[in-house]
């Protein structure tokens, strides 16, 4: 699951890089022949998204160098760092430009109300064709995002899968796809109304709404990053697999807690007490451990870091601070 995981990611992050760098290139041919805001917002949206693409795929790279003695754990967390960058460029160099240039508009507009620039002249066919035909491309690159997804999604609705993902990539190409494809209705809403209408403002707003558009989206990546990026337990299902397999080791007698991290995406750090008999000798501890670990790896490959403590379980000695299992676990 894990190699599918980042074969899907890579797939949808190549689809989007090349769809976004041929869109950027139209954006900023149609936009020197019309000046509309508009599009010069969304040229600029879609060099950012390249950039992000660029961004991923480098995470992606750093994430598979070997563990070091300053990193004993390795460097999944990479593409954590990298897919945060993403929010932030998406924030900075796509949402706040997008509303600058409408502010700027804006002014343009006040001071010289009649002024279409080259919207209505010649060229006046050209932001339509550019908008149509980069919403066939960003549709494609959107769709090989969903197909990916699909294959990962085990279910989940889509909320639920973007929030609860541990692979980055998917969720950041998804997202970033649904707003270059928002956003270019909205370009699209904004130059058709001005050509039709003869009345600027109209730019100005699908500028405007690119913006806030962007800036929203970004926020939620940021936000879904951080809490990858903090450290995340297992799902729900990886922790109850864990449990299972160690609750049916001969020698444990139970599990007194257990912790969980994400060291990167395909990577678990599993910490676990548990109890043993009072019983039992030393050989015999160590032999439940091992089998233990064995167990723990079959039933859950991504737990690649495994550290289990012995111990005589007592009544009164789970603190009531101390992090609860699953629900549907019961002991």
């Amino acid at each position: 699951m894990s190699a599918d995981s980042a074969e899907g990611g890579n797939k949808a992050v190549v689809a989007a890089l090349l769809a976004n760098a041929g869109i950027a290139v139209l954006k900023f041919a149609a936009f020197g022949l019309t000046r509309s805001s508009s599009l010069l917002a969304e040229a600029i949206h879609s060099v950012a998204d390249s950039g992000n693409q660029v961004l991923l795929l480098l995470g992606g790279r750093k994430a598979k160098k070997d563990a070091t003695p300053q990193h004993p754990f390795g460097y999944g967390r990479e593409r954590y760092i990298y897919s945060f960058i993403v929010s932030i460029v998406l924030f900075s160099v796509g949402g706040l430009f997008a509303l600058y240039e409408a502010y700027h508009k804006a002014h343009e507009v006040h001071a010289h109300p009649n002024d279409l620039g080259q919207l209505d002249g010649r060229w006046w066919w050209v932001p339509i064709v550019v908008l149509g035909g980069a919403i066939v491309m960003e549709g494609f690159s959107f769709r090989t995002a969903i197909a990916e997804s699909n294959k990962l999604r085990e279910g989940h609705s889509w909320k639920q899968f973007i929030r609860r993902a541990k692979a980055p990539e998917l969720p950041v190409i998804l997202l970033e796809d649904f707003a270059a494809l928002l956003g270019l209705a909205f370009a699209l809403f904004g130059v058709s109304l001005t050509l039709i209408t003869k009345n600027p403002v109209f730019d100005v707003i699908g500028t405007g709404l690119i913006g806030v558009l962007l800036v929203a989206v970004a926020i939620v990546l940021a936000v879904e990053t951080k809490s990858l990026l903090l450290g995340e337990s297992a799902s729900d299902e990886a922790q109850v697999r864990i449990l299972r397999a160690l609750e049916g080791t001969d020698g444990i007698d139970r599990v007194i807690h257990m912790k969980t991290m994400h060291l990167g995406p395909e990577e678990l750090l599993v910490a676990v007490k548990i109890g043993v008999r009072s019983s039992d000798s030393a050989d015999d501890i160590a032999a439940a451990i091992d089998r233990a670990e064995l167990a723990v790896r079959r039933a859950e490959p991504t737990a690649q870091a495994i550290y289990i403590e012995p111990d005589i379980y007592r009544a009164d000695y789970v603190r009531a601070d101390r992090p609860e299992p699953p629900a549907s676990v019961g002991h």
